[in-house]
């Protein structure tokens, strides 16, 4: 079973000093830096624009229902185009809040973001975070990885592993070749850039075998990435891949335009 989700103070001089923190930087909304009572949470006004992806929703693509259809009844997209992975779920709607925060910590060098907005991913996707026997971020080419200074996938996936006490595992996949940026690229286009983009390691096929893997990204727009990703690691030896992402791209919504920094 994985930890708990709350982030704990520690007792002796670390404690002093964190308490030191609270008082000169003091907890703030992470949507819009009112000040708060609590760290890492959300202020009245800011919480109701995080549209959570709440049940009932499609156990294998994670998009969510208007209404209860029961048990077992999948999604027609996943009917129509079965996903190489086996489940995948997201914190909330890609829009508001969650577009917002995404894009501050892959953008705008918000890492502190990371720890908090990985618990709710604890929260919403514990059924895999249990079964998982690896967790792998979606990894950076290493041109982009040096431009930018850190990948916010693995932030997410570090954080994660943590939280979930599951192994964290960044290096068993590399981007073998650059791609271009999936911003403003259509559904077929995306598809087409990360295609053949990613490889298991040598140290990954003996990491993956028949292992049960979740692969951590920050957006799931239309799958074209994670896919991918899924495709490699089936093919180098893992037995079953989930994917879980901070927030979701609806399949009725998605716009290329829409998706601009």
């Amino acid at each position: 079973m994985f930890g708990s989700a709350s982030i704990k103070f520690g007792s002796g001089p670390a404690a002093v000093f964190q308490a030191l923190g609270r008082v000169l930087f003091p907890p703030s909304c992470l949507g819009c830096q009112t000040e708060l009572a609590q760290p890492g949470s959300l202020c009245g006004r800011c919480w109701p624009s995080l549209r959570r992806i709440e049940r009932p929703f499609c156990p294998v693509l994670g998009t969510p229902f208007d209404a209860d259809l029961g048990e077992g009844v999948v999604s027609l997209e996943a009917i129509a185009d079965p996903p190489p992975f086996a489940r995948a779920r997201s914190v909330a709607v890609h829009t508001g809040l969650a577009r917002r925060l995404a894009a501050d910590l892959k953008y705008r060098d918000r890492t502190d973001l990371a720890p908090w907005m990985a618990q709710w991913m604890l929260r919403s996707g514990g059924e895999l975070l249990a079964d998982a026997d690896l967790i792998v971020p979606v990894p950076l080419h290493r041109r982009r990885f040096f431009q930018r200074r850190y990948n916010q996938s693995a932030e997410l996936a570090r954080c994660l592993a943590g939280l979930a006490d599951r192994p964290f595992a960044p290096h068993v996949i590399l981007r073998r070749r650059a791609t271009r940026q999936q911003v403003g690229l259509g559904a077929k286009q995306r598809e087409d850039n990360v295609r053949g983009a990613f490889q298991v390691t040598e140290k990954g096929r003996i990491l993956l075998k028949n292992k049960r893997v979740l692969v951590v990204d920050d957006v799931y727009t239309t799958g074209a990435t994670v896919g991918a990703v899924s495709r490699a690691l089936l093919r180098g030896g893992a037995a079953a891949v989930d994917v879980l992402t901070f927030s979701r791209v609806l399949p009725d919504s998605f716009s290329a335009d829409d998706l601009e920094p």
